[in-house]
Order: structure tokens, then sequence, then C-alpha cells
């Protein structure tokens, strides 16, 4: 029997393009047979927030180009992030926020999406980042 290989995908920012472009990969990486955790730290775990995830911005730095992201992508009919969660929580994917910047961005675990939780440090160093055949970041 073949071992499933096993993927980390990390995520620190909280700008629509790298929550796509991570959860894109993860749902990808899933659906091919993987195990796949993915962790939000930093600034990403507002990406996580139940009330935010729908609100999240495109390139906020530059507005005119993030406009035209955001509707290209609407043309395309691409996912939304919210509906990517969705897919690869259900599909048996692991989302994880980080313990200390949940708060610190002023949320609790009750402000995260269905299928979230908190992360146990100690736990997701060792039993996921370091078993991880795979380690990506965004």
């Amino acid at each position: 029997m073949e071992t499933k290989k096993t993927v980390s995908v990390m995520c620190f920012h909280d700008e629509l393009c790298q929550v796509f472009n991570a959860m894109m990969t993860a749902l990808s990486l899933l659906r091919e047979g993987a195990k796949v955790t993915v962790y939000f730290g930093s600034r990403g775990v507002n990406a996580l927030h139940k009330d935010k995830v729908d609100k999240l911005s495109c390139l906020p730095d530059m507005p005119e180009v993030g406009e035209m992201v955001m509707k290209r992508m609407d043309e395309l009919d691409v996912p939304l992030v919210e509906d990517l969660f969705f897919m690869f929580i259900h599909e048996g994917g692991q989302v994880l926020a980080c313990p200390l910047n949940v708060p610190l961005f002023g949320m609790s675990e009750r402000d995260l999406i269905d299928g979230a939780k908190l992360a146990e440090p100690a736990r997701y160093y060792k039993e996921v980042v370091m078993a991880a055949e795979m380690n990506l970041t965004f």
C-alpha cells in the first residue's frame, strides 16, 4: 500500500491573491492524493475570520490593478476563496491558525471559519512541518 505524501502549506498574508494561490495549490495537492495541512500565521489569520473571508482584497497597494484582477477573476468564474476553504476542509484537508496571531489580531477561535482550528505549536512543527515531504510558503 502506497503511503500518502505529506504537504505543509504556510500562508502569512491576508491578501486575496496569496490566499487564493495557497488554497488552490493545497486543494490541487489534496485531490492528487496528498495529506495537506494549511497553516495561517501572521496577517494570514485574518483570511480565516468568518466575517472577513469574503472581503479579502487583491493587491491593496495597487488598487487599479487589484480591481482589474478581481473583475477578470469574476469573468472567468474563478472559485471564491471561501468556496476553496469549504472544498478543502470537506475533502479532508486540515486548516490551522496560529494561536498567537489569532488574539494578536483581535480574534478568538469562535471567529474562525467552520473547520479551521487553532494549531498546537509544538505538535504542529514536529508532526506536520518536520514530517512533511514538501513545505510551501505563501
